[in-house]
């Protein structure tokens, strides 16, 4: 973190250092990289096992389930349908979690903003 912490308000303006180390902003940016970086080293994983099982286990992944579909197309459709997964996931707790704190702390400078107006 930075010391670069102001005495007051630029004038006319909010005083975004400050905002960036208030506790409320730090829970708000804890929160978030709570769900993100589990779910980036998660998906990570799995498209790397999905490229290495490609190159290195052939035979595995070009066996047939049912009629031409192979294990390896099925690996690689799961790829789309985890991508939306965990798009879908991230919304849901942005929605819950991440976008009440925002708007309270949007609120915040709005009310200081227009109160220095």
């Amino acid at each position: 973190m930075s010391d670069r912490r102001t005495e007051s308000a630029p004038p006319g303006g909010i005083d975004y250092i400050a905002v960036e180390e208030s506790p409320r902003f730090g829970e708000l940016k804890r929160r978030q990289r709570s769900f993100i970086f589990p779910f980036a080293i998660a998906f990570l994983v799995w498209y790397f096992a999905y490229v290495l099982l490609s190159s290195f286990a052939v035979d595995f992944m070009s066996q047939r389930v049912w009629g031409d579909i192979t294990v390896g197309l099925l690996f690689g459709l799961g790829q789309f349908v985890t991508t939306f997964g965990i798009t879908m996931l991230y919304v849901w707790f942005a929605n819950r979690k991440l976008d009440p704190i925002a708007e309270e702390i949007r609120e915040e400078l709005e009310q200081r903003e227009a109160a220095g107006a």
